[in-house]
């Protein structure tokens, strides 16, 4: 991990000291999760944020996160694209995995998923980066985020922004801005398998 972690710092501080500001196109999960991403990446990249998040259920649970996404993205003057909901999608590449514990292979298919939806529309859009929210979450993993990065950054010839956004207090800093912005933080990861497991609680 502290490979990737270099590579991260190599690239912002290129940008830095460059002055240049190179168009990236960042998955969100959420709003909360993209309040502190957005703040540091905002400073180095021309940011488009890319709501793809077909797993999330029900639909108007998905409709409440994009309204939010939109909101805090609006007052802040960043474009938005919606992805298509394909709950389906989700569905067949859970199918036989539904009774996996949270960060096991379905969260790993699902966030594999989600990642390469975005690296398709980077390279169909000419975007030069791509990267994800997702790594800001405790309960994510880093390094499962960094490699398939890696992996879609060679597959879709698109440059892949190597991180772990919760460093440097970054979850706690979207914990700080959620409240400042009032924004909707939902209690379960999106599908219908944390929702369920949020109930047993």
């Amino acid at each position: 991990m502290k490979e990737y972690l270099k590579l991260y710092e190599q690239i912002t501080g290129n940008l830095e000291s460059s002055g240049e500001r190179p168009s990236l196109l960042l998955h969100s999960c959420c709003a909360p999760c993209s309040t502190s991403v957005l703040a540091r990446l905002c400073e180095l990249f021309t940011v488009t944020v890319f709501y793809s998040n077909s797993n999330v259920y029900p639909r108007e649970e998905f409709e409440k996160r994009l309204f939010e996404q939109k909101r805090f993205c609006k007052i802040k003057n960043i474009p938005v694209i919606e992805d298509e909901y394909l709950h389906g999608d989700f569905t067949a590449l859970a199918a036989s995995l539904e009774n996996e514990s949270e960060g096991g292979e379905r969260c790993k298919r699902c966030i594999a998923y989600r990642m390469e939806k975005t690296a398709e529309f980077a390279k169909a859009h000419g975007f030069e980066y791509f990267t994800t929210t997702l790594s800001v979450s405790p309960h994510k993993n880093a390094l499962f985020i960094n490699e398939t990065g890696a992996l879609l950054e060679e597959k879709y010839g698109v440059r892949f922004l190597y991180a772990d956004f919760k460093k440097k207090d970054g979850y706690l800093n979207s914990i700080k801005l959620s409240k400042e912005f009032e924004i909707y933080r939902q209690s379960y990861c999106g599908c219908e398998f944390s929702l369920k497991k949020e109930a047993e609680l």
